[in-house]
């Protein structure tokens, strides 16, 4: 296997995209992750050879982390050495077209990879003590998908749903996620369109052994649902109304007030995967049509926002 290129130039500045690879590459378990990938992977005994499956990977993450389109990533190749550079790309060799990144996507989603890409990240995480199993926390946001009928079809993806959250109408998918109540690293990924409510997936969102769920007030009456694991304590934001009705001179309604604010603190944990894939990696609008290929992307994110927040502690830990 070729090795990594990214060493440090002297005589140049050091931009942050260079150093967000760095990173990477110090904390992605790459051959964890190709193991995983390699039996699926096409040996290429007939035909064109294929590229080398770290490469591929590392395309398939670069697209992940810069919100970059299949034919996006072609044309970044040729605009941007640093991505050659990562991706372990030769100068003057071939570079991979669109088709061939699009292949490599379709693997993933075909043997449903991703989730398992997410698997091998929380099992490292695990062995390293960051990510444990005593606390859940729950919550959903909603992800924008194009509302334009300007395409083959003549029509909206059948598969995502107009939803309302405050005054504002919302088109397109809701992710659902589980995350560790200590760290805020995801364990859990669900994909719905999105007029499922929240409190619907709240149960398929717990991995089994923890002792506590917290979640909004969007969750009340979860632990009464057919789904519900009898097992755990679910700790449940109170109404917004109910709560500004609170009467803060009284000292028993003070206390309520009081825990309510210890149980939002947990629940922050929650928003900052979200934050991560949003705003560090640009993911505000799907990029493909139905669920299933949007899910999949849904397990990569999470698992990259995963390393993402830790990289610090992973980094220390290997030197």
């Amino acid at each position: 296997m070729k090795q990594a290129t990214l060493g440090l130039n002297l005589n140049l500045k050091k931009t942050r995209k260079r150093e967000f690879l760095e990173q990477m590459e110090q904390v992605v378990p790459w051959a964890d992750l190709i193991a995983l990938i390699a039996p699926y992977y096409p040996e290429g005994k007939n035909g064109r050879p294929p590229f080398p499956l770290p490469t591929m990977l590392r395309t398939h993450f670069m697209q992940q982390w810069f919100t970059l389109s299949d034919p996006g990533m072609k044309e970044a190749f040729f605009d941007t050495p640093l991505y050659r550079e990562f991706a372990q790309l030769q100068e003057f060799e071939r570079l991979p077209d669109e088709s061939t990144i699009l292949r490599f996507r379709h693997l993933l989603e075909a043997h449903k990879l991703a989730e398992q890409i997410l698997q091998t990240v929380n099992d490292l995480l695990t062995r390293r003590g960051l990510l444990l199993k005593a606390g859940t926390v729950v919550d959903a946001t909603l992800i924008a998908a194009p509302t334009s009928t300007k395409n083959k079809g003549k029509a909206r993806d059948p598969e995502m749903h107009s939803s309302k959250k405050g005054n504002q109408w919302y088109f397109g998918m809701k992710a659902h996620i589980g995350a560790d109540a200590e760290s805020g690293l995801v364990h859990t990924v669900r994909g719905t369109s999105g007029k499922v409510g929240d409190v619907t997936e709240g149960n398929s969102l717990l991995h089994g052994q923890e002792v506590t769920v917290h979640a909004d007030a969007g969750y009340q009456g979860i632990e009464k649902r057919a789904d519900a694991k009898g097992e755990v304590t679910w700790h449940i934001a109170m109404g917004p109304g109910k709560r500004k009705a609170l009467n803060k001179e009284n000292p028993a309604e003070a206390l309520i007030d009081k825990a309510e604010k210890l149980k939002a603190g947990i629940r922050a944990k929650v928003e900052h995967p979200f934050r991560v894939i949003k705003r560090q990696f640009g993911f505000v609008k799907v990029r493909y049509r139905g669920l299933k290929k949007n899910t999949a992307q849904l397990y990569t994110l999470f698992a990259l926002s995963n390393l993402w927040m830790v990289r610090g502690k992973l980094m220390a830990v290997q030197g």
